[in-house]
């Protein structure tokens, strides 16, 4: 078949394992759908590592994965969660994201149309993020081997040398404040994947903390510790602060914001919501004397408006432990779950 006739990418509905094969084909991918779906300087050099500027200071660097089920879903897609989850990984150091990368491992068979859309939506939160996508890889693998899409991301910030959020920062006295109400996405995706049908349908809370961070940052709120409250959810994140710390946290259940449709959801389903995961909520740590400051900046920002003081670091605990105080007063210890409650939700 001479160049001429040889078709574009574009011109298939679907991915052909040719589009992974290392010829024509999978140039053509790279060039007319991948590349100028993030068109940036860096990324047009074409190399197999990206050369960056970082100015001095300290670099967070960060990975992960995504193979969440459904590949779209209300609130996000696939290619959002993946840019928000590592822009939000980078953001609980402290850092401000910089740079991301994007590999992609494609199912043959894939709807060339939704693979559009998916780039779109990364490229877009990436955007508006400030952040630039500079380098990344592609796979296509045998039809029924990857469940479409799955994607890794991992990304590079940088962090200011006076900054030290980390759980050995975490003191007696502390206030442990959240920036959102818990559980939404978890449910959405899991009632999505189901097809569950309730009066009030639930959106992820898919979305780009680094903003919040930067402003909370910039503002000289004094911060001892982020997590944002993925895989696990807020019971999770506290348990594991709480023993890397060697601290005693001590939780206020009534003041935990939950969605009154998530509430919902969870006692028809036997769910607890503490345990699901989330994509634009975190626990911060602060001292007492910030608490004002922090919620007034907070409040300021679309992610923040429905912050709450959840609870406090009461005293130190060799094992580390956290308590859910009722509204009876009475004390239960939180632990983790047994097994894997949703799967496939990031």
């Amino acid at each position: 078949m001479s160049e001429q006739n040889c078709p574009l990418p574009l011109s298939y509905q679907h991915i052909v394992m040719a589009h992974g094969g290392g010829g024509r084909l999978m140039q053509q991918l790279l060039d007319d759908l991948i590349q100028p779906a993030f068109d940036n300087p860096l990324l047009k050099q074409k190399l197999d590592s990206a050369v960056l500027e970082i100015q001095a200071g300290k670099i967070s660097f960060t990975t992960d994965s995504y193979v969440i089920k459904p590949l779209f879903f209300p609130g996000g897609d696939i290619g959002k969660l993946a840019v928000c989850g590592t822009l939000n990984d980078l953001a609980m150091s402290g850092a401000r994201p910089l740079y991301l990368s994007c590999s992609l491992i494609i199912e043959e068979g894939f709807a060339i149309a939704d693979l559009q859309k998916i780039l779109a939506s990364m490229q877009q939160t990436a955007a508006q993020a400030g952040v630039a996508i500079v380098t990344g890889d592609t796979k296509v693998v045998n039809k029924g081997q990857a469940d479409g899409v799955y994607i890794n991301t991992s990304g590079i910030g940088v962090i200011d040398s006076s900054i030290k959020i980390n759980p050995q920062a975490v003191k007696t006295g502390d206030c442990i404040l959240v920036n959102s109400d818990l559980g939404r996405h978890g449910m959405a995706v899991m009632l999505e994947r189901d097809n569950l049908q309730f009066a009030h349908p639930l959106q992820s809370d898919c979305a780009d903390l680094s903003g919040l961070v930067g402003e909370l940052l910039a503002e000289n709120i004094e911060i001892h510790c982020l997590r944002d409250l993925t895989r696990g959810g807020l019971a999770a994140a506290l348990i594991e602060i709480a023993a890397s710390a060697g601290l005693h946290f001590e939780i206020n259940e009534a003041a935990i914001p939950i969605n009154e449709h998530v509430q919902s959801a969870c006692e028809v389903l036997g769910f607890d919501p503490l345990t699901i995961a989330n994509e634009g909520a975190m626990a911060l740590f602060v001292p007492e004397s910030g608490v004002d400051d922090a919620f007034k900046v907070l409040s300021r920002h679309p992610l923040g408006k429905s912050a709450r003081l959840i609870g406090k670091v009461v005293e130190k605990d060799q094992h580390g432990l956290v308590t859910l105080k009722n509204a009876l007063g009475v004390s239960r210890v939180l632990d983790l779950f047994s097994g894997e409650q949703f799967p496939r939700i990031c």
